[in-house]
């Protein structure tokens, strides 16, 4: 519904959006809406944890949302506060750079993965969070949603720190091959008893660790060079095109048409 809303159906300059469950306030528009009017964001994101009613959150959902910024900001290396608030303010323009697909809860997990991603300009603004009116019942499941949401963040990490994404299973491989490999020596030495086929367990383990870590630190290399590659092809294209008129338009005036090498912008000097 939001996708569909905004790219096809909005015909705004700025979007303001909010869970329609009265847990937000409608007064903190005009903050949220400020950062884009001054144009010093793109993106607004209301952070609940500033102004939070003491019953407008469970224990459980409140240790969920540290967990889960904490992750985004290491993985993504960006700290929006409040990455699975409902209550977001963004313009038109950068919302169609987002690459989103999400379904459900994991839409404002992705928009936050995808500003961080696309460089939005992005900003957090203290809000007013309220429990929930009487008679409201919540979508929200904590644990299956939870799982969508932490999947959710951990599956666009690799493409924005392959690192962490291939490291931590390369990580986790190496441990456990490891321990297998402890037990087997240990067992070995100590009893004499040999484990042929835990030993194979182990090593497989702990090579294939080795490897997705290794293709960790290359994927990280690859995304560095696409990203500063992508950064010089868009200041190519932000200054081509005026060079490129202005050539067009001197020589229509002169009444010369544009030669091959007259006129038009070559590739840039390698």
């Amino acid at each position: 519904a939001i996708r569909e809303a905004v790219r096809e159906h909005v015909d705004a300059e700025f979007v303001l959006m909010a869970d329609a469950d009265g847990t937000y306030r409608a007064s903190d528009a005009d903050a949220m809406l400020e950062p884009l009017r001054s144009g010093t964001a793109e993106h607004v994101i209301g952070d609940r944890f500033a102004d939070m009613h003491d019953d407008a959150m469970t224990g459980l959902n409140r240790v969920g949302n540290t967990i889960f910024n904490s992750l985004f900001s290491l993985i993504h290396r960006e700290d929006f506060g409040d990455i699975l608030s409902g209550y977001r303010a963004f313009t038109v323009d950068s919302f169609k750079r987002l690459r989103l697909s999400a379904d459900g809860f994991g839409i404002e997990t992705e928009l936050a993965v995808e500003c961080a991603r696309h460089g939005v300009r992005t900003t957090v603004v203290p809000i007013t969070y309220l429990p929930r009116p009487d008679g409201s019942n919540t979508n929200l499941h904590p644990v299956r949603d939870g799982g969508i949401i932490l999947m959710a963040i951990y599956r666009q990490a690799k493409t924005s720190n392959p690192l962490f994404y291939f490291g931590s299973a390369g990580v986790a491989s190496g441990l456990a091959g490891g321990l297998v490999a402890a037990y087997v020596a240990y067992d070995w030495f100590a009893n004499g008893i040999s484990h042929n086929v835990l030993a194979i367990v182990a090593g497989v383990g702990v090579i294939l660790g080795v490897q997705l870590l290794i293709f960790g630190v290359l994927s990280d290399l690859l995304v560095t060079l696409h990203g500063e590659t992508l950064d010089r092809v868009e200041a190519l294209e932000r200054e081509m095109p005026a060079g490129a008129d202005t050539s067009s338009e001197e020589a229509t005036e002169k009444g010369v048409t544009p030669t091959k090498d007259e006129g038009c912008v070559g590739p840039p000097e390698q």
